[in-house]
């Protein structure tokens, strides 16, 4: 079975007011569980309940917005470029809605974990 990843990216919150709120954030694949699925998990520290916050939305959803606007079905998660480095993710619920701009660089490190952790393994055979 392939591994479960978690990376950990610095996200920047973004909000009416000149400064922006640093925001530690886990990137996690978990093959076993559902491998078309990534999840961002927020500290509850930012969360309007107080309590550790996951979204979970398609791989491929993250991989495009690297490019190109890309958003679910339902437009909860919306994903698009900010220059070459950064990245700008809206995130949409009953309880509001969120803009964080991340580094691009984490987010395509992570990406390519999971793709790596989908590889078999082959071995060479001896002649």
């Amino acid at each position: 079975m392939p591994p479960s990843i978690e990376d950990h990216a610095r996200a920047c919150l973004v909000t009416d007011g000149p400064q922006r709120h640093a925001v530690p954030v886990a990137l996690r694949y978990d093959p076993q569980q559902d491998p078309l699925a990534v999840r961002l998990v927020f500290p509850p520290d930012v969360s309007p309940d107080g309590a550790e916050n996951e979204w979970v939305f398609t791989r491929s959803l993250l991989e495009a917005g690297m490019t190109r606007p890309a958003e679910t079905e339902s437009g909860d998660v919306r994903v698009w470029p900010c220059g070459r480095v950064q990245a700008v993710m809206e995130l949409r619920s009953d309880q509001g809605m969120a803009v964080i701009q991340f580094d691009r660089a984490p987010l395509l490190r992570f990406l390519r974990r999971t793709h790596a952790a989908e590889e078999p393994v082959t071995t060479e055979a001896a002649h």
